[in-house]
């Protein structure tokens, strides 16, 4: 097929579905890119950044907005930086692919043409999934994977544990809807997502759990589109951030405890700052007001020395406008405008970008904190030296010499893959009275063609980000900016991460519908369905240099039992598992759904699926891991026409998030 105008359309479409062989992906690239700049007078970066609701014949695409409040697959990133689609010409080892995508010859296409060449098992070998020994368990079967309920396999079992609404205490008031502030802050919020069990006294069945709460929208929280009044805005925001609650496994069921450790730290608790942009004025307001609240927490992490680490994600959301909003360069790239989600800059100044006395609230939002489960009396800390961006979460491991290596993904299209590293051993600087987040440095990824990558380091010592910023201070609070000037590669809205024992890194990248090219890195276009990838960094995770393939492409398992799509949750257990969970449109009429590789073959089974209109988040274990807890999201999106989970269905009964115990039936390792 020549590459002429006369076959604009058949050449947009398929740059749009295909995963082509890299080598000829780059002379398509070149030859489109001649047409596009001929015929719309713009390049491909052009066309993928543009918000411009009009549409090129060439491409084939209509880009606009989107819904203004979803925020998450809307790229507000302006940079020229190299994005990742393009990085075309990989060189691909047999480890680089484990199942399939990456090997479909251009002739499937192309036929005999001058231009593309079947590619052969020399330049790409893949792995033919194996059993390994490590998923022995009847995967639950796509037919079985819908409905209103949720299905899991028949070696496992599951109960349901602090739905929304449950009291941290077990006196405490019961959940009636719609919520008031007051029994709220003494209830499970809304949004479960991430968690982690901390046990008591290393028991595996007497623990607290530290959960997120993300988000409840107000149809959903108050009954009504928006606030009527501040009670209903603080109603909201109580439904809003972090429960602490003690747990205890009595006659084989958990069960909340009457307790001084259980808590809910939401919108309005104080907070205090940490780290290198605790004093800074762009973190205080003219009002004065003292920091308070996290909000849109999203996943989290955990430390060697016991605190919760939760991941303020999505917060622009909660800020608008009730006069005249001033855009900014640093506004735009982080997503904030005139327009909220939920409406609190109707009753309560500290959310209206217009007000003068608050200007920089916003700035308080988009990090990382941290808690301590174990101490109700601690102030949870915002850790600035981890950077502020869209926190999906942070996965947090010991590298060489003890220090601190945290690796962060920055949820949204065309944004960054981040790591932290701690300037010392993390039992040296405790002893010291140093927090290990707060004294080290923080990277931004680049992804070369080769395989290879690097970890650009966001300093001020940098001459591109001296010219730019006035402080370390400033390179912080602006993240995304700094990664944009030193040129950090632009990924497929990157989300959880989590750190294997053999030292692999593994990411989630969950989609980007306004892919237009694919290649071995990102092969899908759009990349409606997301993939996994995986890196090894130099240096026991402290080097700036490491290498990176491909682990799973979604799309290759739609069609058959292994069927998945838009991975989010993850995470590596010591025998070599990845739990992998979905939020989106899964295929082949499945719910989103807990699933289970073999790192070793790329062997995938599905463990659980969850109910109709959810998405299935959140992951912790037991220390002797035979209890798994993951947690059902936004069950029916709030509707109870579609689901009345956890309550029997009934077309009526408010649906309500909650948390999901899975064992195994013969009490083995969950996963196994």
């Amino acid at each position: 097929m020549a590459l002429s105008q006369a076959q604009p359309e058949g050449l947009g479409r398929i740059f749009r579905s295909t995963a082509l062989p890299f080598a000829y992906v780059e002379q398509l690239h070149r030859a489109h890119d001649a047409l596009l700049s001929k015929k719309c007078g713009s390049s491909r970066r052009e066309f993928e950044t543009s918000t411009d609701p009009r549409v090129c014949w060439l491409s084939g695409t209509k880009f606009v907005e989107g819904d203004k409040m979803s925020n998450d697959d809307v790229s507000v990133n302006p940079s020229n930086n190299r994005a990742f689609e393009d990085i075309v010409d990989v060189y691909i080892s047999r480890r680089q692919v484990l199942a399939g995508g990456l090997a479909l010859a251009a002739t499937a296409f192309f036929g005999n043409s001058a231009v593309a060449k079947p590619i052969t098992q020399q330049e790409v070998d893949i792995a033919t999934p194996k059993k390994s020994g490590l998923l022995n368990f009847t995967p639950l079967a796509v037919k079985d994977g819908s409905g209103p309920w949720p299905n899991i396999s028949s070696d496992y079992q599951f109960d349901i544990l602090i739905p929304w609404g449950t009291p941290l205490q077990p006196d405490g008031p019961e959940h009636q809807w719609p919520v008031t502030e007051d029994r709220q802050l003494e209830q499970i919020g809304i949004g479960h997502d991430g968690m982690w069990f901390f046990s008591i006294n290393g028991s595996s069945e007497h623990g607290v759990l530290a959960i997120n709460h993300e988000h409840g929208k107000n149809h959903h929280v108050l009954g009504k589109h928006d606030p009527a009044s501040l009670a209903e805005v603080r109603a909201s925001q109580a439904a809003h951030g972090v429960s602490i609650v003690e747990l205890k496994k009595e006659e084989g069921v958990w069960k909340t405890q009457k307790s001084t450790l259980s808590r809910r730290i939401h919108t309005n608790t104080s907070m205090a700052f940490s780290g290198p942009a605790a004093n800074h004025h762009l973190l205080k307001t003219k009002a004065g007001n003292p920091p308070k609240g996290t909000l849109n927490n999203c996943a989290n992490g955990y430390t060697p020395w016991g605190t919760y680490l939760t991941c303020e994600e999505n917060f622009n959301g909660f800020f608008g406008a009730t006069g005249k909003f001033r855009s900014s360069e640093e506004r735009k790239r982080y997503g904030l405008s005139a327009n909220s989600r939920y409406g609190w800059e109707k009753f309560d100044s500290r959310f209206d970008l217009s007000h003068p006395d608050y200007q920089n609230e916003e700035h308080r939002f988009g990090w990382i904190v941290e808690i301590d489960p174990m101490d109700p009396k601690q102030t949870p800390v915002k850790r600035t030296a981890l950077g502020r961006f869209k926190h999906e979460g942070i996965a947090i491991t010991a590298g060489h010499d003890g220090r601190i290596v945290g690796y962060m993904g920055d949820d949204q299209t065309f944004d960054y893959i981040y790591k932290f590293v701690s300037d010392d051993n993390w039992e040296a600087m405790r002893k010291r009275g140093q927090s290990p987040l707060d004294h080290g440095k923080l990277y931004a990824a680049k992804f070369n063609d080769d395989g290879s990558g690097e970890w650009l380091e966001l300093t001020i010592k940098h001459p591109k980000l001296a010219k730019r910023f006035n402080s370390q201070a400033e390179v912080l609070i602006y993240a995304r900016l700094a990664a944009d000037l030193v040129g950090a590669t632009p990924m497929d809205r990157p989300e959880w991460t989590t750190v294997a024992p053999n030292g692999d890194v593994y990411c989630t990248l969950t989609n980007n519908k306004k892919r237009l090219w694919g290649n071995a890195a990102n092969p899908m276009t759009p990349n409606r369905d997301g993939h996994i990838i995986k890196w090894r960094d130099s240096d026991d995770h402290i080097g700036t240099r490491f290498e990176w393939s491909i682990f799973l492409v979604a799309k290759d398992s739609h069609g058959s039992e292994e069927s998945f799509s838009d991975p989010d949750g993850l995470w590596a257990d010591p025998d070599g598992r990845l739990f992998i969970q979905t939020d989106g449109g899964q295929k082949d009429g499945l719910n989103n759904q807990v699933l289970v590789a073999d790192t070793n073959t790329g062997e995938v089974k599905r463990l659980f699926t969850g109910v109709t209109g959810d998405e299935i988040t959140g992951i912790a274990v037991t220390p002797d891991r035979r209890t798994l807890f993951v947690n059902i999201q936004h069950p029916g999106k709030g509707s109870p026409k579609k689901t009345n989970f956890p309550a029997p269905q009934d077309g009526v009964t408010v649906p309500r998030d909650a948390t999901i115990v899975i064992t195994r039936k013969d009490g083995g390792i969950v996963g196994s």
